[in-house]
């Protein structure tokens, strides 16, 4: 019994021990420790929350606090205006160059052409002056006769392209496509969501200047002999605006002196006399200038290639009798003023003087219509910033703002134009 007893008592202890071993082999739980918040959840990101439901999901993810954020699709209204515009800058950086290139072909082609066609004229001279005396007459006459043609084909071919006006066209279809481009790529800077009205603009900006300075020779060329000088157009008109019912406009003789958008009666009478000098003096003097440089170039363009087929029939009657004294002498007068006349029309680049005053007349008629434009505007908060407008126009005329204030007197009907001693412009 004693034993049995003894035994139990073992046992016993065995277990004890055997249990305490057992509970210091398992892990002791480590005491939850709740993260602190991290910085993207504490500005939007993602909560994790406890649940006190299971130990073993203690964190939950919980996103249904989250708003979608919307992202505009290609295709939408703004980029699609966005992706128009940057379409049109890219257009008018590639005319750039175009315009750029062939203008400094054409006027290559204009060296090249004056310096080959005189060159034929002279020779042909020569050998017209050399054939009554010479041995082989017939082969000089025949050459000098076949010279003097091409001398006159050339010529005629030359005049009526005109290279020396097509380079100044390039040259100033250049500059204004740069203009355009700026223009275009601030327009898609500084405007968040550009609008259709935006991108019509700007096409119809690209369509006026490709009509006006035209890439292709033939045909498409602008006419180098117009009838009336016109002063060149390279802006879309105006469109424009509807009427409003309440006039805000100062008037032709305001009696008050309110202000509006930068605008005042003052600033409105100083552009009136602006536009009227602009229009009588500046575009008038540089289409008369033009005229009288057409009807020159339109008689060097008939005398030359006249004078050089003169010198070729001429050339035919060298050496037949009586008469072929005269013709030598008539075929080396026909030649040498053949190459002067072509010298002074080309090397003196008679055509580029006759396109350049038709762009200064256009440029000044482009700041009419700009004036026109505003002053045509019966509400004055719809008119470009008064302010901004004087200080543009005083730019582009090569004056201050100061010097703009004289002209408000010419405004006055009482003012006669023969008093307008004056121009608007000192820029050229």
């Amino acid at each position: 019994m004693a034993a049995i007893q003894a035994h139990q008592r073992l046992f016993l202890v065995a277990a004890s021990s055997a249990s305490g071993r057992g509970e210091r082999r398992r892990p002791r739980p480590r005491p939850s420790r709740i993260a602190a918040p991290c910085r993207a959840a504490l500005s939007g990101g993602v909560r994790t929350a406890p649940s006190p439901s299971s130990s073993d999901s203690s964190l939950r993810l919980n996103v249904d606090w989250v708003v979608p954020t919307k992202i505009a699709s290609p295709g939408s209204g703004g980029d699609a205006e966005r992706e128009k515009i940057r379409a049109i800058a890219e257009a008018a950086a590639d005319r750039v160059e175009m315009h750029d290139i062939i203008g400094r072909q054409r006027d290559n082609w204009n060296h090249l052409l004056l310096q080959s066609t005189n060159s034929l004229a002279l020779a042909a001279s020569v050998m017209a002056a050399l054939a009554p005396a010479a041995p082989s007459m017939v082969a000089l006459k025949a050459s000098a006769g076949v010279l003097f043609a091409s001398a006159a084909v050339t010529m005629a071919a030359v005049n009526k392209i005109q290279p020396s006006q097509l380079a100044e066209e390039q040259r100033n279809a250049t500059r204004l496509w740069r203009q355009l481009e700026r223009d275009v790529r601030a327009t898609l800077e500084l405007t968040p969501a550009p609008t259709k009205a935006d991108v019509q603009e700007a096409m119809d900006r690209v369509l006026a200047l490709d009509a006006a300075y035209p890439l292709p020779l033939l045909p498409g060329m602008l006419d180098k002999f117009p009838k009336v000088v016109e002063p060149t157009r390279w802006w879309p008109k105006k469109k424009q605006r509807a009427p409003v019912n309440k006039s805000n406009s100062f008037g032709r003789h305001p009696r008050t002196a309110a202000a509006g958008n930068g605008w005042t009666p003052e600033l409105e009478e100083e552009m009136r006399g602006i536009l009227r000098v602009l229009k009588s003096k500046d575009e008038h003097q540089y289409t008369s200038f033009g005229q009288l440089i057409l009807n020159l170039n339109k008689g060097l363009a008939v005398a030359g290639p006249a004078l050089a087929g003169t010198a070729a029939v001429a050339a035919t009657f060298i050496g037949s009798g009586e008469a072929g004294v005269w013709a030598s002498g008539a075929a080396v007068l026909g030649g040498a003023l053949a190459a002067a006349v072509n010298t002074m029309e080309h090397g003196g680049q008679v055509g580029m003087v006759f396109e350049l005053f038709r762009n200064c007349a256009g440029f000044y008629r482009k700041i009419q219509e700009e004036i026109e434009a505003n002053l045509g505007e019966a509400d004055v908060q719809r008119r470009e910033d008064g302010e901004v407008f004087e200080t543009k126009v005083a730019l582009q005329l090569g004056r201050s703002v100061s010097d703009l204030k004289q002209f408000r007197r010419m405004a006055s009907p009482s003012f006669k134009e023969i008093d307008i001693k004056d121009f608007a412009g000192k820029l050229f």
